[in-house]
């Protein structure tokens, strides 16, 4: 078991207040408890309010990792939220929001980028269709 930072010594780097901070707040507190996660292929989440990208890289350095978790409406503590792979955002029709938070931790050189993902209330029907968001890549 581990959480999904590398350890609990991460800070804040230049974040401000943001609008979006209700999304943030219930996700740091569960990504920083321990536990194991797998990756969600068959959710039964039906409409989750919103999802979360956490991206991964060695500072100043290469990317690690990109993952994305929904928020389990049904779920407390363990079951707040619910890996998904990107492929089930695009087929849900997510788009990611100018809404992030930075993270640091000097003793890992690591840093952390959190995104907020919302569900696009414009394009509901063919959204691969639309050359601006391709299928493979949500990340525009």
């Amino acid at each position: 078991m581990s959480s999904l930072f590398c350890c609990s010594d991460i800070q804040g780097y230049k974040n401000r207040s943001l609008t979006y901070d209700a999304y943030f707040t219930p996700f740091l507190n569960w990504a920083k408890s321990p536990r194991q996660s797998n990756i969600d292929t068959t959710t039964s989440v039906d409409d989750p309010a919103y999802a979360i990208q956490l991206v991964k890289q060695v500072n100043f350095g290469p990317l690690e990792s990109k993952r994305y978790f929904i928020v389990n409406t049904e779920g407390t503590g363990q079951d707040a939220f619910i890996e998904v792979p990107e492929s089930w955002l695009i087929e849900a029709n997510f788009q990611k929001l100018s809404a992030f938070k930075n993270f640091k931790c000097s003793s890992h050189n690591k840093f952390f980028e959190i995104n907020v993902y919302k569900k696009d209330p414009v394009n509901t029907h063919h959204w691969r269709a639309n050359i601006a968001r391709p299928a493979g890549d949500i990340d525009l």
